[in-house]
């Protein structure tokens, strides 16, 4: 399974809110949700994520066992 729990340190890091990123990136409601719910999300997600916070995808996601 693919794990968010770093991305939302990252944003603290980074001061970005999922506010901001709803406002000012174009990021979907829904998908935010999804994040918070360790759900699919889409490579161009991850990869707008990355370029947005300016980070490495092991900055905001990491893969644990079932």
């Amino acid at each position: 399974m693919i794990i968010y729990n770093k991305l939302w340190d990252t944003m603290k890091k980074k001061g970005i809110s999922t506010y901001k990123l709803r406002e000012s990136h174009g990021f979907n409601t829904k998908t935010i949700a999804k994040l918070r719910q360790n759900g699919t999300v889409t490579t161009k997600t991850l990869n707008k994520l990355c370029s947005v916070l300016d980070c490495e995808l092991s900055d905001i996601a990491e893969y644990q066992k079932d």
